[in-house]
Parts: C-alpha cells; structure tokens; sequence
C-alpha cells in the first residue's frame, strides 16, 4: 500500500482560497486567506486582496505587530515565492489596478501544507527587512534595516537567525546589482488575470 504522504498532491489548486499563516517559534502568529494564482511545486503565486481579514492566535510571545489591524486593505499584492527561498516578490496595485512597485519581502521559505481540492494553509514568517522597488523595477532602496536587529533583541530570532537574513540579503542585492530579477517573468500579470474558483 502506498504512504499517504508520499501520494498526497503537493501543489495547490489556482483560484483556491489558502491560508497564508505567519508562524513564530512554531506556533502560528498571524493568518489570513489569499488566492492561488500559481503552483508549479517549485514556485508558489498568491494574490492577497483588500479585505483579507486577519486573525491572530494567542501566542506565548505576545501580539502581532499587525494585530492592531483587522484586515487588509488599500492595494491588491501578488506574491511570489520559490521553494527553499527566504524571500519572496511582491508587486502592489493600487484600488484602480494599477502596479506601484515591486517589493523583496524576506520571510522564512514557506512550507505548504495541502489539502483534498487543493486547498490549505502555508507556513512562512516576516523576517523584517525588504528592498523596495520603483515602479518600473529598476531602482530600489532598503526599507527596515535594522529590524533583524531589533527582532534578535526582542527574542522573535536568534542571532544565527539574523546571520542567516543578513547573508540572504547581500546574496539578493547582488544579483539585483548584476540586473538579475527572476521574477521578472510577472512584470506584466495583472489582478485581473487571477484564476476563477
């Protein structure tokens, strides 16, 4: 008889609705719902739309930093994210649809956990520190530089943890600095564009 775990589908469904789950020290810290746009097993594309509501667990640590907040609201994000990676890309559009920027968003690799149809959850945390882009995805800047910093003061990661950030960090600047994006291949993908359910 085969494993179930080995005969489980590994991607997700496009136009089902998942669970993106923030976790820390292996308790879950923050969830909302987005929409699959695309799942290859390799690489993952969500769309995380105005209204995702949040809602956040108890947590030995204490609240989220977004926990003031009840929902998403003002932009429309797609995010993308490759297996094994610690950061993912995200393009923000405004409520008319149209992108404002690009955005490196650096967060633990996601772990996926699927479900029958399709459906489920995956696993990542925020990491602190992002790169932001112009609108035409050439000139960026550093936004949050001192919060991997900040994050090992407070106890949310370990320094190791905030080594491991820092050297991701310098590996992504650099390839932004050769003219390397891989997600390039999304600079044209619009809202409109998300699959059906």
């Amino acid at each position: 008889m085969a494993d179930a775990s080995t005969t489980a589908p590994r991607r997700f469904a496009p136009g089902r609705t998942v669970l993106r789950r923030e976790v820390l020290h292996g308790r879950p810290w923050m969830e909302h719902p987005v929409t699959v746009v695309h799942d290859d097993g390799s690489s993952l594309a969500v769309l995380l739309q105005p209204g995702s509501p949040f809602s956040f667990p108890d947590h030995p640590f204490g609240p989220h930093p977004w926990s003031r907040f009840d929902r998403w609201s003002g932009s429309s994000v797609l995010q993308v994210q490759r297996d094994g990676e610690s950061h993912a890309a995200w393009r923000f559009f405004d409520l008319r649809g149209v992108a404002t920027r690009w955005y490196v968003n650096f967060q633990l690799p996601v772990v996926r956990h699927v479900g029958p149809g399709g459906g489920g959850a995956f696993e990542t945390a925020d990491l602190g520190i992002d790169i932001v882009f112009a609108p035409d995805g050439r000139c960026w800047e550093w936004k949050d530089v001192d919060d991997p910093d900040l994050m090992v003061a407070s106890g949310r990661i370990t320094p190791a943890e905030r080594d491991r950030i820092r050297a991701e960090v310098a590996a992504v600047a650099a390839r932004l600095d050769a003219g390397t994006r891989w997600w390039t291949t999304w600079d044209e993908w619009h809202p409109r564009d998300a699959p059906s359910p």
